[in-house]
């Protein structure tokens, strides 16, 4: 299979106020948006991947969706979205494996895992042999 492209999909229940936390709390550049203007669907770069966000579903249905998300410093995103009145579910730790991470919700309450990578840990290491 040759993959071309790819992009996560999320279906809110409140489609203008998820689409809002994305690109205005967030601050997620927007790739495309397409559909009809009373219920548009939008596209938004996520790194380097591509985050979809249109559609709905039921109220009352959770949602199953965790976003990675790779910062520079977590400890300063969770201070800047806490003075954006975002509640931080949890605080930055360091895991077991060496990542630092902090995790907040969107209004729709799919967790967003902020993920910083310190300098020492193995993913910023190239480990093959010369």
């Amino acid at each position: 299979m040759e993959i071309l492209s790819s992009r996560v999909l999320l279906r809110p229940v409140d489609l203008p106020a998820t689409q809002g936390f994305y690109r205005d709390v967030l601050g997620l550049a927007v790739a495309r948006e397409f559909g009809p203007a009373g219920h548009r669907g939008v596209v938004f770069f996520l790194g380097n991947g591509l985050l979809e966000v249109s559609g709905t579903r039921e109220a009352g249905t959770a949602s199953t969706l965790v976003l990675w998300v790779q910062v520079r410093d977590v400890q300063a995103e969770l201070l800047r979205l806490a003075g954006r009145g975002i509640t931080i579910d949890r605080e930055a730790l360091t895991e077991p494996w060496g990542l630092i991470e902090g995790w907040i919700r969107d209004p729709d309450g799919t967790r967003i895992v902020l993920v910083q990578v310190p300098a020492d840990h193995p993913i910023r290491r190239d480990i093959r042999e010369p």
